[in-house]
């Protein structure tokens, strides 16, 4: 199965940050990285006001369920520093599941696929420069 993970991070050394966070996505057993999108500088939305953030999209091959991959991420977010203050602050590194296969999920705390991603240009950029027809699979899953 694929999975899609949105990366940003608008805090320190922040493309140290992003090649951090794909090296912990690397070593995590179970994971295998298929594609990563350039990065791009990106102007915060929401939440308080902060430095500009760097984001991209990362594929990656898996068998690791989707509430188990969510405790991975969560993981390597606390590892690399990542601390909830604010909502919409800033952060060291943000990884988000965007997409898991063609899996709908709606819990509490994991909606998949991610809820605000087709309004963020941050997200859906990087997304089409590594998957181009993503929109017209999602379109057909969803009829």
């Amino acid at each position: 199965m694929y999975a899609y993970i949105g990366i940003g991070s608008n805090l320190g050394n922040r493309p140290a940050n992003i090649e951090s966070a794909i090296a912990e996505l690397k070593g995590s057993s179970g994971i295998s990285i298929e594609k990563i999108s350039s990065i791009i500088e990106t102007t915060p939305i929401g939440g308080p006001r902060q430095s500009k953030y760097l984001n991209g999209v990362v594929k990656i091959k898996t068998e690791i369920s989707p509430r188990a991959l969510l405790g991975i991420l969560q993981k390597i977010e606390n590892k690399l520093g990542r601390i909830r203050t604010v909502k919409n602050g800033p952060r060291t590194i943000d990884l988000d599941m965007l997409l898991y296969d063609d899996k709908m999920i709606n819990e509490p705390d994991l909606k998949v696929p991610h809820p605000r991603m087709f309004e963020r240009e941050f997200v859906m950029r990087p997304l089409l420069e590594i998957e181009p027809q993503i929109m017209e699979r999602l379109n057909l899953k969803a009829k």
